[in-house]
């Protein structure tokens, strides 16, 4: 996914719930604080979104723009509709959102999108525990879009176990390993 895709998906939810204020919280949100990000980290074609307001309508997203929707079928990429508790980053992460403004579609008015700061997004990915994730944490830190004492520090705030917390730490240990110690 693109960030003009990303943008048309902001652009489209808005139009799907009449509403301006979304959080994305998927590997797509990269693409707010790095709008040229290599193209490893962007191989999903969805985007996880909410409307901030209202994340209970993240069902009319799903419906409206989600996958096996017209506009899957038309576009080739999809929005899931998610909510707050979806991404498992470390506290704090509301404060460090980086907005994406497109115009909304029918009022000429601002839509925005708030996304998930590299690191929040890199650890999300982490606790979720997937090999994408971690391929994904691979190619951030490669690319040298995520710091590797920034992801450490925030470690401890994750909104997990003791026990899940000393996974992902291990787990980003040996990727930053593996790509050099950056």
């Amino acid at each position: 996914m693109t960030r003009a895709e990303v943008e048309h998906v902001i652009r489209a939810g808005a139009d799907a719930v009449r509403g301006e204020e979304f959080v994305i919280v998927g590997s797509q949100a990269v693409l707010a604080q790095f709008p040229n990000a290599p193209a490893a980290l962007l191989r999903s074609m969805e985007a996880d979104i909410y409307p901030a307001s209202d994340p209970a309508r993240a069902v009319e997203i799903d419906g409206a723009l989600g996958e096996g929707s017209p506009f899957h079928d038309t576009f080739g990429y999809f929005a899931r509709g998610v909510g707050p508790q979806t991404a498992k980053a470390p506290a704090g992460w509301e404060s460090r959102l980086i907005p994406v403004v497109v115009e909304h579609p029918s009022t000429g008015r601002e839509a925005i999108a708030r996304c998930l700061e590299i690191h929040d997004l890199v650890l999300s990915n982490c606790v979720a525990g997937r090999a994408r994730d971690y391929e994904f944490t691979e190619e951030a830190l490669r690319a040298g879009l995520a710091d590797s004492d920034v992801l450490l520090s925030r470690v401890p705030d994750l909104p997990v176990a003791r026990r899940e917390r000393d996974r992902v730490e291990k787990t980003v240990q040996g990727i930053i390993s593996k790509v050099g110690g950056l």
